[in-house]
């Protein structure tokens, strides 16, 4: 017997149009299995609806501020409506790019577990520092407290998209840099620019039990993977899973590699405690994966990472939609 699923999608975040496409995709998967879908924007008249609509459990399709922060999970647990995914405590660690230094420490001094993933090392500066208490004056140095100096990245230390994301060579432009990506929030993350094979790993499950999909291999045809490119058909190509040639010219040791960058991507699931679902961001540098973020709620629109990498995995949509709510099934 089919459940009803209330799929919050839409919001007031940036990743709007994001999350509209998302949660049209997982309806219809969702119907696709049996399940009576719900669509929901997240207006003033949330929750009254859900109160009314009672659903035997909620897919949040929001994306960014509010649907990746923590905001929505804290409203669903507070209303106790079961949902997928990660609870609010997980989120709001999650939602914080320059968290992962710290949570990865904490796990593998907790787990005596031999260190897979690495992450650009960076620094992490409030708007507040930055416009208000003089941080714009010192920019110079940023080249010795930076491993590596220029190139870096700059970009909002929270939210997705690559909304207000940039490449700077320079000390003149990080300024420039600096207040666009702090256009989108209320902080800035500077950190090592790392070139490689970039590639999203999606993961499914819990605890030890979580597994990694076949990692998707994401070349732009010009530029960056930025937010342009994310919108524009035909601007990216994916490969899925990520090809053995791209990661090194010998066969076994393309799969050794492979082996160790899904091994990353759990290392850091696991280290967040995230829970059913995410996919991990990251760059094989040639030596090592190098993980940016994760994201507790992946994109699902047709073009999407998660659905490609299912489908690398020989897994439909709608079959690991339905596995995963099916977990609430009274």
């Amino acid at each position: 017997m089919g459940l009803k699923v209330a799929v919050l999608m839409g919001g007031a975040s940036f990743e709007r149009e994001f999350s509209l496409a998302s949660g049209k995709n997982v309806c219809a998967a969702l119907e696709e299995a049996g399940h009576k879908a719900v669509p929901l924007d997240t207006t003033g008249e949330l929750v009254p609806t859900l109160r009314s609509e009672r659903p035997d459990v909620c897919y949040s399709a929001l994306h960014g501020k509010h649907g990746e922060d923590g905001t929505i999970q804290s409203l669903l647990e507070f209303l106790d409506i079961p949902f997928i995914g990660s609870p609010s405590h997980v989120c709001h660690r999650s939602w914080n790019k320059d968290s992962m230094h710290y949570e990865l420490a904490t796990y593998r001094a907790i787990t005596g577990e031999a260190p897979v993933a690495s992450w650009p090392q960076g620094i992490y500066l409030a708007r507040d520092a930055f416009k208000d208490m003089g941080a714009a004056t010192a920019l110079d140095l940023v080249q010795e407290r930076v491993i590596g100096g220029f190139p870096v990245a700059v970009k909002p230390a929270h939210g997705g998209s690559a909304l207000g994301v940039h490449k700077v060579d320079s000390v003149d432009d990080l300024g420039e840099a600096i207040l666009d990506a702090l256009s989108f929030d209320e902080a800035v993350v500077i950190e090592q620019w790392v070139e490689g094979v970039e590639m999203a790993v999606s993961v499914l499950g819990t605890g030890w039990d979580a597994y990694a999909l076949p990692p998707v291999e994401i070349v732009p045809t010009k530029g960056l993977y930025g937010t342009e490119a994310r919108m524009e058909p035909g601007a990216v190509q994916y490969f899925a899973p990520v090809r053995n040639a791209s990661l090194s010219d010998d066969e076994g040791d393309a799969q050794a590699i492979r082996a160790e960058i899904e091994r990353a991507a759990l290392e850091v699931y696991r280290a967040y405690n995230a829970r059913d679902l995410a996919r991990i961001d990251l760059i094989w540098d040639g030596a090592q994966a190098r993980v940016f973020e994760v994201n507790v709620s992946p994109g699902m629109a047709e073009r999407s990472l998660f659905p490609a990498a299912c489908a690398a995995a020989g897994l439909s949509l709608s079959s690991v939609l339905n596995e995963l709510v099916s977990q609430y099934a009274k």
